[in-house]
């Protein structure tokens, strides 16, 4: 057992590219939620200190906790209406009341299990880590639930997760403000989402681990419960999505990804047939395989599935119009950062922001 010293700083993310590398190195459990829309970094100052100091720290994050059932669907049908209207600066808005309502009650961090005093925050690790409170809500007839209870019509989303390699996490963020910069409002969703978080894994010698030291990405946004509804600026995050993955070369989390970002990655593992053998000599029957782990494995068909609107969900990249949504003007263009990307474009949207940037 050992006790954690916690401190959240919010800064701007003018130098984020450079902190992304050396903040890692200086706290032991750092990490960093950017709000690319508020151009804001959370930084998380996090690190091992002697049981002897006092502090009986919890943190019981705010969005893992049960949570009023109506509080949920007002939540959910607020950004519904948000994405119908194409109200961005509405996102925008709402991202910022998230984000200051979070920073206001500390991000559920309490110092003494109850009430939150002030930074650092200090306990022991099983109760700094352990965050959630949705793991022990009681039964109460759905008057609370998680917020992405099944039972509820409440949060419905994509996540992207990419792990890139520490010395190209720079040029990557850059290229991602550089996108941000075309368009400022057009990533305020993630913001509803705690932004886009960044965590540091290091290198391993496991068969399908991290083959460098790495950054991981993970993005959480907005989806339909239509799979033929596209969705608003959904064009920036499929760049940075292909983005991450093909032009940086970063790896997919096994379990937070779209389908087009394992299409032929397990050829990108060095070790990658070693783990087949094994796998085969540990079960040559492949009662723990299934369609889908064949699948990413190489071993038997494609994630890739091509029909029309099939890159609204992440099924293909887009090759046509036709797999976007051309009836609601969503239609397949290259990128505009990354300009090798193939993305589900809103060609009257794009035009409209165009003639403002350019003042007509």
């Amino acid at each position: 057992m050992f006790k954690r010293s916690l401190t959240f700083v919010t800064r701007n993310d003018s130098d984020l590219a450079d902190q992304a590398i050396s903040f890692g190195h200086q706290h032991e459990f750092a990490d960093m939620a950017w709000y690319p829309g508020q151009r804001k970094v959370l930084y998380r100052k996090d690190n091992r200190v002697s049981v002897n100091i006092s502090g009986s720290g919890v943190y019981d994050f705010i969005g893992f906790r049960s949570t009023a059932t109506l509080a949920i669907q007002v939540n959910r049908f607020t950004e519904d209406i948000l994405e119908t209207e194409k109200n961005a600066d509405g996102k925008c808005t709402y991202s910022e009341l998230t984000t200051s309502t979070l920073a206001l009650l500390a991000y559920g961090l309490t110092n003494n299990g109850l009430i939150f005093t002030g930074y650092p925050v200090i306990g022991y690790q099983n109760k700094m880590e352990a965050a959630g409170g949705c793991a022990f809500g009681s039964e109460d007839g759905l008057l609370t639930a998680c917020p992405w209870d099944p039972r509820l019509q409440g949060s419905f989303f994509h996540q992207t997760t990419v792990s890139i390699p520490l010395d190209k996490v720079k040029e990557f963020i850059s290229d991602v403000q550089k996108l941000r910069d075309l368009q400022p409002s057009a990533l305020c969703g993630l913001e509803l989402y705690d932004g886009v978080l960044m965590r540091y894994a290091k290198a391993s010698s496991a068969y399908l681990g991290k083959e460098s030291d790495v950054l991981d990405f993970d993005i959480t946004y907005y989806r339909s419960r239509d799979p033929m509804i596209p969705r608003l600026y959904e064009d920036f995050l499929e760049e940075i999505e292909q983005m991450a993955l093909f032009k940086y070369g970063g790896l997919p989390h096994w379990g937070k990804n779209r389908n087009l970002a394992f299409d032929g990655i397990i050829q990108r593992y060095n070790k990658s047939q070693d783990f087949l053998e094994v796998k085969e000599r540990y079960d040559p029957d492949g009662l723990f395989s299934s369609e889908w782990s064949d699948q990413i494995l190489g071993l038997n068909g494609t994630v890739i599935v091509k029909k029309a609107g099939c890159a609204l969900e992440g099924l293909c990249i887009c090759s046509e119009d036709i797999h976007c949504a051309p009836d609601n003007g969503y239609y397949c263009r290259p990128g505009k950062v990354y300009e090798d990307a193939r993305v589900c474009t809103d060609v009257n949207l794009s035009s409209k922001n165009s003639k403002l940037i350019h003042g007509i």
